[in-house]
């Protein structure tokens, strides 16, 4: 790639003047600073004039409104601000040279700062030329949170690119030395056709940007990469999902918690731990992206919407890569530590997140970060959405009580520039908040994880006694949690995701066996529901395999007939494992990659995944409530061997479920949903149709399923752990 754009002519950095110290008095006047015969055109143009003169530099105040380092015509306007520090200098790196020294550094003048803004605009320097960070000082005394120390160099925490980070595993010229670049955000966005599609439509599949392509049988040109993931369009687009929710892509460095265990490299695989709220990651591109960081994501972006697929961004605002009292240095502790982090009367960390640190989301400097964050990635990533990690977090106060109603939650909620955006939460956190059912809804604006179905499913779909009432209320929407009104779209189903078992895993082991993440398998959680068929991990007997891959296929078939918007995690189509690892979180290896040869081998799992995805979309009854069904039938109901079933017994292992409606057109849509957890076969009698109409088979999960579309009388054998779908006609 060329190091410069072409067009971009290259401007010679001044030699910087040996520096002596500063003071105000250091500040000089350039001679013909206010001669407009002596500006540059652009200056003109801009009435940029610069009005004071710092070690060779012309500089004059900025914006004040526009956080970070923004280019300009002539210069580039750097935006900082900080409580309680007291001065703030520029540093000015050579662009990708391993000297860790700047060769500029230009302080703020004190008449620069209003409130506690610092803002100066510096003339004749470009962007493609140099790097930045910043020192900041001010008081030191930790048992108030202060923790200032001007000798460090801090990373912008409104950066949008960071330098030295685009190798995976391996640390920048300068070791864990965070500096940034400015960008340049010159990418076109064309005829840009933004999906829009309402929630209760989606079908998320969650995936982990590296994993997703990394291993060789991707088959891709770029493994591992955004454009990893753009050469697998066509797939995404015939496995029939229409939203993908990636895993954090904000800026993360990999390499702050590697160690090695048993030969192997671990690493901060999962990216959990942020370094830059506005920063890709850019060890997730194919090719280095010079002040243009970002533009690959926008065309995996571009593309996706423009095939009908909308992008879920994972976000991770509950902590920082900073960690706790021994964690490093990289920016809000420089800033402003008692300002960002929720600190005890002592003045250390409190770690409701569990990793260490814990942000103070109920500080107005703290939510107005994330605010202008997420604005930014909707208006310059043209994300459709974002999964907030651990999200009860943002609603506790400076001292970790949770808040009756949030006020960071409810600007969210009613931001204009969001107003199309889906918020998602993950409602609980490491501190033992569980918020399921609970989160605020602002009107109706945030969803929620919904941990309740994934485990009241799990449980049932095993056999296990007594929850066969659960799952059905599960099924519906779950209105004793949500209420009655299914179609508030609160609810995130999920049987499987990043954190936990496959849904392979699930039905392969009965135990956790994370010992290659080298805790002595202490690690994740010890409550699966899993159940292994008769043999833990890999089966010799071809009927525990067959017995597997049905049980995947009730799952799936449950997920996509129940009310709420379905997630899954990627590779579950096709039977991926993780070899019983349910924390893989620093595997960057064959536990973690999708292995695309099971594709080829577990196909018919891949195609039934298909038809289930494609039988809700052709059934909206499934996603949402429709007009009053004209049989007299309700909306939903719950029915046993026989129909019209009341309540559930402890012994109960089936579950019929009936969804009937009317859509605006007049057609009536009527499925029935059998599901039999039992390990024999059942006769189920049927709901009575109306005359002139008859049930149909649509989907079997059973090892020798009947053919589809076959004419059903009014009652049906649903065969032993397997899964009958039918629809009226």
């Amino acid at each position: 790639m060329a190091e410069h754009a072409p067009g971009n002519e290259r401007r010679k950095i001044p030699a910087p003047t040996p520096r002596k110290g500063y003071t105000h008095r250091s500040v000089q006047k350039p001679e013909a600073a206010h001669s407009a015969n002596n500006m540059p055109a652009t200056y003109q143009k801009y009435h940029l004039v610069p009005f004071d003169r710092v070690d060779g530099f012309d500089i004059r105040p900025g914006f004040y409104d526009i956080n970070g380092a923004t280019a300009i015509p002539g210069g580039v306007n750097f935006t900082v601000h900080t409580y309680d520090g007291t001065c703030v200098e520029l540093l000015l790196y050579p662009r990708g040279e391993s000297e860790d020294k700047p060769f500029a550094v230009i302080p703020f003048p004190s008449h620069y700062r209003i409130g506690n803004v610092y803002s100066m605009i510096v003339f004749g320097i470009n962007i493609y030329d140099f790097e930045y960070a910043y020192h900041v000082d001010g008081p030191y005394d930790p048992a108030r949170g202060m923790i200032f120390d001007k000798t460090k160099p801090l990373l912008d925490p409104y950066a949008k690119a960071v330098v030295g980070q685009s190798v995976w595993g391996e640390k920048g010229p300068v070791g864990n030395l965070y500096r940034a670049r400015v960008v340049k955000d010159d990418y076109d966005w064309k005829d840009f056709a933004d999906p829009c599609i309402p929630i209760s439509d989606l079908i998320i599949y969650e995936m982990h940007v590296r994993g997703f392509t990394r291993d060789p049988s991707s088959g891709v040109e770029f493994p591992g990469t955004f454009d990893g993931i753009r050469e697998k369009i066509p797939y995404l687009k015939e496995l029939g999902i229409n939203a993908v929710e990636l895993m954090p892509i904000f800026e993360f460095d990999e390499t702050l918690d590697h160690r090695v265990y048993n030969g192997r490299d671990l690493y901060n695989y999962w990216g959990y731990s942020t370094v830059s709220f506005f920063a890709p990651n850019t060890s997730y591109t194919a090719h280095v992206e010079f002040n243009r960081e970002g533009n690959e994501l926008k065309q995996l972006v571009y593309e996706l919407n423009n095939n009908g697929i909308e992008v879920i961004l994972d976000v991770v605002f509950n902590h920082t890569a900073e960690g706790n009292e021994q964690g490093p240095y990289i920016s809000f502790k420089g800033f402003d530590n008692n300002v960002y982090y929720m600190l005890t009367p002592e003045g250390f960390y409190y770690n409701f997140s569990g990793c260490g640190n814990t942000m103070n989301c109920s500080n107005p400097v703290v939510q107005q970060l994330i605010l202008e964050c997420l604005r930014y990635w909707v208006i310059t990533y043209r994300v459709d959405g974002f999964r907030f990690d651990l999200a009860s977090i943002l609603g506790r106060s400076e001292d970790g009580v949770p808040m009756a109603n949030p006020p960071l939650l409810q600007s969210l909620a009613y931001d204009p520039i969001l107003g199309d955006v889906k918020l998602i939460a993950e409602a609980w956190d490491a501190g033992g908040l569980y918020q399921v059912g609970a989160f605020s809804a602002w009107n109706e604006r945030w969803a929620e994880w919904n941990g309740k179905y994934r485990d009241d499913l799990r449980s049932f779909l095993k056999g296990d006694e007594g929850t066969a009432g659960r799952a059905a209320l599960r099924m519906i929407g779950s209105p004793d949690i949500y209420g009655n009104d299914s179609a508030r779209n609160s609810s995130i189903n999920f049987i499987t995701c990043h954190d936990g078992f496959t849904l392979y895993d699930l039905y392969a082991y009965n135990e956790k066996h994370n010992e290659a993440n080298g805790w002595n398998n202490t690690d994740g959680s010890n409550d699966n529901h899993s159940w292994n068929c008769g043999t833990e991990g890999d089966p010799a007997d071809p009927g525990v395999m067959a017995l597997r891959k049905r049980m995947m296929r009730n799952a799936f078939t449950a997920l996509m007939c129940s009310r709420g918007t379905p997630m899954f995690l990627a590779g579950d189509e096709f039977g991926n494992t993780q070899f019983g690892n349910n924390n893989p979180y620093c595997q960057d290896n064959e536990i973690s990659w999708l292995n695309w040869d099971l594709l080829k081998k577990n196909k018919d799992q891949f195609q039934y995944f298909q038809k289930a995805i494609t039988f809700r979309k052709t059934h909206p009854v499934l996603r949402t409530k429709l007009g009053r069904c004209g049989f007299g039938f309700p909306d939903t109901s719950f029915h046993g061997v026989t129909p019209w079933q009341d309540g559930f017994q402890s012994y109960d292992h089936y579950l019929g479920v009936l969804f009937a409606g009317k859509e605006k057109d007049g057609r009536e849509d009527v499925v029935y949903v059998a599901v039999n957890t039992y390990w024999e076969d059942l006769h189920i009698e049927l709901p009575v149709l109306p005359e002139g109409h008859l049930w149909r088979l649509a989907l079997d999960t059973s090892d020798a399923p009947e053919k589809e579309g076959t004419e059903v009388g009014t009652s049906i054998c649903c065969g032993a752990r397997s899964v009958k779908v039918l629809v009226c006609e």
